[in-house]
């Protein structure tokens, strides 16, 4: 298959340092290539994955041994939803260059192939503790999903828990994750904790989830007007008038085997008490 054209703005000097360093041993004119459909492969991940994947598999055609080409492709895939071969690529770099950053992925690859049960198998991996903050909350979000997949919605809310529920200054991730708290909380019947989680979502999402529709959607039983801008915000005030203590009993806790977090691997929880909602005040500082 003849390698996609080359978009202008897709100049080997935008590529990560790391990444172009790993190229040095190929010939100039193979190097220059080889980085500029990677450049490319990032700048259209996001709005157009199957052409993203053009170019990161045109990359692997050409330098098939290089990790962070077969993670290129790995990750482009994923954004394509094609997760086998997701899983495929992102499984040849992780053995060519030891890594685990991107377990998350690879775990929410198998729940797109749906094998949830494999997905929950992945917080046993023995690089788990190597993930950054970012990737632990990303693997708790994917293994909370594949929980609900399984039909065991309290298990996917105490395995968010104590990340969602941490008096700590919200980072670019909280949104995500207060997110599928709020979904883990409706799953488990549990709607007005997870309005009430959904508009702290909305209050520090930057609009990039449907958050406050689906907080408005809860409270009045009908979608969010496109038309009421102020909508959603008044659900809001409503919501925030009537929150309950942050500092209210948590509920019981099963036994449970102990994640990376210290919730449930292998029960499926109890989780029963209520979860209060942070402040949204609070939710303004350390972005």
């Amino acid at each position: 298959m003849p390698a996609p054209p080359l978009p202008d703005e897709a100049r080997a000097d935008l590529l990560d340092h790391d990444v172009r360093r790993s190229l040095r041993g190929l010939p100039s004119s193979l190097a220059d290539t080889i980085a500029r459909h990677l450049v490319a492969t990032a700048l259209l991940l996001d709005d157009d994955p199957a052409r993203a994947l053009a170019h990161a598999r045109a990359a692997a055609d050409r330098v098939p041994r290089l990790p962070a080409v077969r993670e290129a492709v790995g990750i482009a895939a994923y954004h394509a939803g094609e997760y086998a071969t997701a899983l495929v690529e992102l499984r040849a770099a992780r053995r060519m260059d030891g890594s685990a950053h991107n377990l998350p992925l690879m775990a929410d690859s198998e729940r797109g192939l749906g094998r949830p049960e494999r997905t929950v198998a992945y917080l046993r991996d023995p690089q788990i503790d190597q993930l950054d903050p970012a990737a632990r909350a990303e693997m708790l979000i994917v293994v909370s999903g594949a929980r609900r997949d399984l039909g065991q919605p309290e298990a996917a809310v105490v395995l968010l828990r104590d990340l969602a529920t941490a008096k700590t200054p919200p980072a670019p991730w909280t949104a995500r994750l207060w997110y599928a708290y709020a979904e883990a909380l409706l799953a488990a019947g549990r709607p007005e904790e997870a309005a009430r989680w959904f508009t702290s979502t909305a209050a520090i999402d930057e609009g990039e989830t449907d958050a406050d529709a689906r907080a408005y959607l809860i409270m009045t039983g009908r979608p969010l007007p496109e038309e009421d801008e102020e909508a959603a915000q008044d659900g809001a005030d409503l919501l925030l008038s009537d929150r309950a203590d942050p500092d209210a009993d948590a509920g019981t806790e099963a036994n449970v085997d102990q994640d990376i977090t210290g919730h449930d691997l292998t029960d499926h929880g109890t989780g029963t008490g209520t979860e209060a909602a942070p402040e949204a005040e609070a939710t303004e500082t350390g972005r």
